[in-house]
């Protein structure tokens, strides 16, 4: 992906006609390479938020006495491609840099490490559960993240495991009677198979149990203590039921502490929803990135011509108003092709970056894609500048949250609505009462003026 990079544009370079070649360059945000005159040497990479003015600074003529840099007299060429927003812009230094500098290096301008998982050790004899940044192909699909932080991913673990009885040492077991044991055996937090206190078959169990927590992210457990809890309830066992429900709580505050992004890398899908870089023709496109598999495919860009940004459904309730607005173009008569709807156009939007992804046994690209990703989606929610969706339970995705994402992105948020005074409407509520020797004629009088 990276070795195929290309920048959008390509510009010659001279101090003779720097002032014309300059102002042909955008004030938009984007990323850009100066290179030099001498062919293989390391262009000037970078991003900017206005191209032209970043670009300017570095080629116009240096004044007196001035430290900063100036590469007028160095540079030949210009490359550049014009981005969106910061993600796009973020993506698109990776690939330039792997491009031109190689992983490695791309890796250490950008700063990338590799998000923390956590790994259940399913191919051990006595599976456990540890935190771990380091990904292998052979534990791939028992790797649950990524985490905004180690230590978020050792309190997910820590609660979690106290919610069973997995063992926690990291020794390779060799069971044994005279085995000394730990202080989580002594606490009743383990099965204690060191000391062969419990079969491997009720080792295994346990260790099902755990896996399932995690891959449903805690609702294999929550239903089942659900269920136990209406039964006890129905059956008046109401002390019984008082317990399980302080179980079910401790249950779905542990749940709680991973996001909903977390899931084995192999299913972790998303689309992200971004503004498009504007272009000459179209100005109202979103642009759509696709996460799959931990790779970040895109972006493609998508048309928000006939949707109208509106509030999701759960907050303003589930008035017909609170539906998105779409307004498909009707085809003239004697039209030769049907003009597509927004969700059409969504849905075949993202069939597209579906059609990107390749399968990368490149285990380095996907911890730098990951790393991308995670620093992206953990940002405060103020600060981090467009949305995600993930799938459905059905694997399919919610065309019509995405196709609201796009419109909040490239329209910006809906005003909200006027506030309603009701105690000032029914203030100066007035009633009509017919004049006096004029039936056929109306006056408004206030309320008071009525009761007098």
């Amino acid at each position: 992906m990276a070795a195929t990079f290309h920048f959008e544009k390509t510009l010659g370079f001279s101090p003779e006609n720097a002032s014309e070649t300059l102002r042909t360059i955008p004030t938009l945000p984007g990323v850009f390479a100066l290179y030099g005159k001498q062919e293989g040497a390391e262009p000037y990479l970078t991003r900017a938020a206005d191209l032209r003015r970043r670009m300017k600074r570095l080629l116009d003529p240096p004044e007196s006495q001035s430290k900063r840099l100036n590469l007028r007299e160095r540079v030949a060429r210009i490359e550049y491609t014009v981005t969106g927003s910061e993600f796009e812009s973020t993506l698109t230094l990776y690939h330039a840099s792997a491009a031109v500098f190689g992983y490695a290096e791309a890796r250490r301008r950008l700063r990338l490490h590799t998000p923390a998982f956590l790994r259940f050790a399913a191919e051990n004899e006595f599976p456990r559960v540890y935190v771990t940044n380091r990904l292998s192909k052979r534990g791939l699909a028992q790797m649950y993240g990524p985490f905004p932080s180690r230590a978020a991913a050792e309190r997910y673990c820590d609660t979690v495991l106290d919610l069973f009885k997995l063992r926690r040492c990291h020794e390779e077991l060799e069971p044994h009677p005279e085995h000394p044991g730990c202080v989580y055996g002594e606490m009743k937090k383990c099965l204690e198979p060191c000391k062969q206190a419990c079969t491997p078959e009720q080792y295994a169990e346990e260790a099902g149990a755990v896996q399932a927590f995690f891959e449903t992210r805690g609702e294999s457990m929550l239903s089942r203590i659900a269920v136990e809890r209406d039964r006890a309830s129905e059956e008046m066992e109401f002390e019984k039921a008082a317990q399980l429900h302080e179980q079910y709580q401790r249950v779905k505050s542990a749940a709680a502490l991973a996001d909903e992004v977390v899931q084995p890398v192999p299913r972790l899908r998303a689309v992200i929803v971004q503004k498009a870089a504007p272009t000459e023709e179209k100005e109202d496109e979103a642009a759509l990135f696709l996460l799959s598999a931990g790779c970040i495919v895109g972006p493609e860009r998508l048309s928000t011509l006939g949707v109208r940004a509106v509030k999701e459904q759960t907050s303003v309730g589930s008035s017909l108003f609170a539906q998105p607005l779409m307004l498909a173009a009707v085809p003239l008569e004697g039209a030769a092709e049907p003009v597509n709807s927004p969700e059409e156009r969504a849905r075949a939007t993202v069939e597209r970056l579906e059609e990107k992804v390749s399968e990368s046994n490149d285990l380095a690209m996907l911890s730098d894609h990951l790393s991308l990703f995670r620093r992206w989606y953990y940002r405060p929610e103020k600060q981090r500048v467009g949305e995600a969706f993930l799938p459905n339970p059905d694997g399919g995705w919610p065309v019509r949250r995405i196709l609201n994402g796009a419109a909040r992105q490239v329209l910006g948020d809906p005003k909200p609505l006027p506030e309603v005074q009701r105690e000032a409407a029914a203030k100066a509520k007035k009633t009509r009462v017919l004049h006096k020797g004029r039936p056929d004629v109306e006056r408004v009088v206030p309320v008071a003026e009525k009761d007098q």
